[in-house]
């Protein structure tokens, strides 16, 4: 078990055929086209990258695939502009830099807080935002810890928030937030 299949499997509990979810972090596709999958033709698929070779690979697998998902160059901290409050299953981020990609392009705490706050307006309650934090090497350890205590701080009355650790593993193993909209 690792962090991805570990969230592949929590999503697929939680994601129906039908819904509305987003990716907020396309990267190379593959969490998008896991969630066109689990959606169906019945669902909707959103999904960002701030760059353009990570949209050119997501729409690639997805049509190689034969998927469907809207695509944005964009920031996801923009996620509020392309869907209703309170309609959406699911958000997954990824964060960290595009694998095989210029590693001196990475999520940032700041941009990142502010997608998931608005994630939080537009998943619906029972609604899942899953955060894959990934840092070590040259990029993320700011970002890890900012969101660490940020997390804490959201209103347990609203949120649950679980982060999982893999306790013994060595060399900055990416780790998963669940936060679930009560």
């Amino acid at each position: 078990m690792n962090c991805l299949s570990l969230v592949h499997d929590i999503l697929k509990e939680h994601v129906k055929a039908g819904d509305v979810v987003i990716d907020a972090t396309a990267g190379r596709g593959y969490d998008t086209a896991f969630l066109a999958e689990l959606v169906g033709k019945q669902g909707k698929v959103i999904a960002f990258d701030i760059q353009e070779e990570a949209v050119n690979s997501t729409k690639a697998l997805l049509a190689e695939k034969g998927l469907n998902a809207d695509v944005y160059l964009d920031s996801h901290a923009n996620m509020l502009e392309y869907a209703q409050e309170e309609t959406v299953s699911a958000v997954v981020f990824n964060l960290g830099y595009l694998p095989k990609g210029d590693h001196k392009i990475f999520t940032k705490a700041d941009s990142t807080e502010k997608a998931v706050l608005s994630a939080l307006k537009l998943i619906k309650k029972g609604g899942l935002v899953c955060v894959s934090v990934y840092y070590g090497g040259d990029s993320g350890y700011e970002e890890k810890d900012a969101l660490a205590e940020w997390f804490k701080s959201l209103d347990p009355a609203l949120y649950q928030v679980v982060k999982v650790d893999f306790y013994n593993w060595t060399k900055d193993p990416p780790f998963p937030y669940f936060i679930i909209k009560i």
